[in-house]
């Protein structure tokens, strides 16, 4: 069977793409709300932590749905981003961000706070005592102490941005050249019997999932 290399490649730059912005974006809101979780008793904190680890444990097609309705053209997010770009946010690649941010925000938030949690405080009380400052004590003992837990964060949110399916087909659908994932795309292959194809794409993700963990071994 002869392959169309540009409808084959479509599908893993664009995953590629989400992948690299989801795991930008979900690495800094995690690294920030697991700062500022990490270490500190508050009333309400179970509550909280439950809310951030939500995702993590309801279907992918639940939370496609509630993304679905929070960002469709009903509801005040999805009415003030149609004023002001004249276009929907469902059914775009950025749409997929969206839903692979949510979806990857649990694992990641989870791995940064257990990194900053094994911090000693009495290492960050003694920067502070030196007169360092908060950005200081987090830029010369925090981050360097937790950075593995932050590495495998970061890998952790990549790799979910590139595999995430259930959320993003709802609420970014499946269209060719615009977001058509390759976890999609694989979906699509193999219900058209194109198993050559599928298995092509699957080495694909299998070979850039296996490139990001050797980067972060190496680094470790």
């Amino acid at each position: 069977m002869e392959i169309n290399w540009t409808d084959f490649w479509a599908p893993v730059w664009l995953s590629v793409k989400i992948s690299v912005i989801t795991s930008i974006i979900v690495f800094i809101l995690a690294a920030a709300a697991a700062k500022a979780m990490a270490h500190r008793k508050f009333p309400g904190r179970s509550l909280v932590e439950t809310v951030l680890l939500l995702p993590l444990v309801l279907p992918p097609t639940v939370l496609g749905f509630l993304l679905l309705v929070i960002l469709g053209r009903r509801s005040w997010i999805g009415k003030l981003y149609e004023q002001f770009t004249e276009q929907t946010i469902l059914f775009t690649w950025g749409a997929a961000v969206i839903a692979a941010v949510v979806v990857a925000f649990p694992l990641v938030y989870r791995t940064v706070k257990t990194g900053f949690e094994e911090v000693e405080r009495d290492l960050e009380d003694a920067a502070r005592a030196q007169g360092a400052s908060e950005l200081q004590v987090l830029r010369y003992v925090s981050l360097p102490l937790a950075s593995r837990s932050l590495a495998a964060g970061y890998v952790l949110g990549f790799a979910r941005g590139l595999g995430e399916f259930g959320a993003t087909i709802m609420v970014a659908g499946n269209i060719p050249g615009r977001t058509q994932t390759v976890p999609t795309a694989i979906y699509v292959a193999v219900d058209g019997g194109n198993m050559t194809l599928a298995w092509m794409w699957v080495c694909s993700i299998i070979a850039i999932s296996a490139v990001m963990l050797m980067f972060v071994n190496r680094s470790a």
